[in-house]
Formats: structure tokens, sequence, C-alpha cells
């Protein structure tokens, strides 16, 4: 099947530049903005994206869509445009487990509409600058996809398997990333609350200086966002569990990552001091 006009849900931070790199590659882009905020309407506007209003005239309008969405948000986007009678083919570019992407397909072999469903996995920043992002595919139907971002930032790199292995590939990836970030945000926490902050920073110059940088710049990097690391997180530990591995680990990284989700509007951001008290905050 040749996508000829790609929809896009929703176009966030990361959503909009997987709209900019089809864009690049010839393609159509629509987005449907009822409802979204005044600061994605203007991302979309200004990557010029098509507003076609509502969700149903999105579904009527494109023959591929793509799913950018907060995790916890997967199932009910899916959901919905399935219950519109939507035909076409639909990329869930989220970071979720393999079991929840299977759990996707079942929905997909049970529609009426006939879609298809394609599995998506982002790894890196959002796709700006050519080589720093790709979108791996996996599923039968991936193929299909790929012409969509042969041009842009974005590049899109089948993987072998069925579906649920481009998001194994994410899981894997992100587990180390974002997980050893909440870490370490964790362990200058004990350290502060131990009054030792001072002496462990030393002692990183000394043994271990990358940390020091990854220190001070995680929090701020990580805080606007962390209301989606948490879970992804929980996806994360899901993933491991299913394997037969500790899910301790990313559960409490999806704590850590909770805790600094208030921040998610900040702007500008509270002082380091701030953060860090957030992380150490004692939950009740």
């Amino acid at each position: 099947m040749t996508i000829t006009a790609l929809g896009l849900l929703h176009p966030g931070e990361m959503g909009v530049t997987v709209g900019s790199a089809a864009r690049a590659s010839g393609l159509p882009v629509r987005v449907a903005l009822v409802g979204r905020s005044e600061a994605t309407r203007t991302r979309a506007r200004e990557a010029g994206l098509e507003d076609l209003g509502s969700l149903a005239d999105l579904v009527a309008a494109c023959d591929g869509i793509v799913c950018v969405c907060p995790p916890h948000a997967a199932r009910e986007m899916a959901v919905a445009v399935l219950a519109l009678g939507y035909d076409g083919l639909y990329l869930d570019a989220n970071a979720v487990a393999p079991s929840t992407m299977r759990e996707l397909a079942a929905l997909f072999r049970g529609a009426a509409g006939g879609a298809r469903l394609v599995d998506g996995g982002l790894i890196g920043p959002p796709a700006q600058t050519s080589g720093t992002t790709r979108l791996y595919l996996s599923g039968p139907d991936a193929p299909a996809f790929a012409p969509c971002f042969r041009e842009g930032a974005l590049a899109a790199t089948p993987v072998e398997g069925p579906l649920g292995a481009a998001s194994a590939l994410k899981m894997s990836y992100a587990a180390w990333t974002k997980g050893s970030a909440a870490l370490l945000a964790a362990v200058v926490a004990v350290a502060e609350e131990e009054q030792v902050a001072g002496p462990l920073r030393e002692e990183w110059r000394l043994s271990q200086p990358q940390l020091v940088e990854r220190a001070d710049l995680g929090l701020r990097g990580t805080a606007r966002k962390a209301w989606r690391f948490e879970g992804e997180m929980l996806e994360i530990a899901r993933t491991f569990a299913e394997a037969g591995l500790p899910a301790g680990f990313h559960e409490a990284a999806a704590e850590v990552y909770r805790r600094l989700a208030p921040f998610k509007e900040a702007d500008p951001l509270p002082p380091d001091q701030a953060l860090r008290r957030a992380v150490r905050q004692r939950r009740g």
C-alpha cells in the first residue's frame, strides 16, 4: 500500500518534527487540532501542517496515520481512530512495551474497517538535524511507511521481526538513557539529604568526571518532559517483568519522574535546588 496523505496524532515537540520529515518527503501532512492548546496550534502552523479540525475529518482524509503521544494515551488514540471506521495504515510510534503493542494489534484485528497496524520506536531528540533521530519500524506493513521519511531529518529504519520488535528496541534503549538519568537524580538527592553532596561531586571530578556535567544538566533537561517519562518507565518495567527480569528499577524511575511532573508548564524552570527538593519529596 502506498501512503498518499499522512495524518499526525499529535504534533507535540517530537511529533511535529515527524510531520516535518514527511512533508520534506513530499507528503501532505494533516492534523486535527480541535481542543488542542495554543502552543500545539502554533507548532503545527509553523511546520506547515494542515489542520482539518476534527479527528473524524482527519481519518476520512488520510490513508496513513502516525500516532506520537504519551504512552498512557496510546490505546485511547487507537480506539478512537478505529471507532471511526479507519481502513488505512496506522503507525503507533509511542514508547510502549512489546506486549502493549501486541494488545493494540488484537484491537486492529478485531476492527471492522480493516486498518492495519505498524510498530514504531522513536530514538533521539526531536528530529531537527539529520543523523540525530531514528524511527524504527516493524511488522508486515512496515515497508509502507519507510518512503514517508526518505527525506528530512528523521531516518526511518526497518527492524527485522514481528509487531513489537521496534517497541522492544525502544524499551531497551530508553531503559538505560532515561532510567539512568532518574537514578542519577536520586543519587544526588540521597547525597543532599545526607549532606555529602559536595564531597560526592569532588569524588566524581576525580573518578567519574562525566557525571558532574550530567548531574548538573540532567534535571533541567528532563523536568518539563517528566510527565511523559513516568508512563514510559512503567512500560519499560512491564517489558522487564515479562522478560523475567526485575521491574523495580524502572518502577522507581517512574516515581522520580512523577515527582518532577508538576514542572511541565514551568517557564522558566525554577533553580536547580528546587528541582532537587522535588525529587526528595516524601509521599503522603
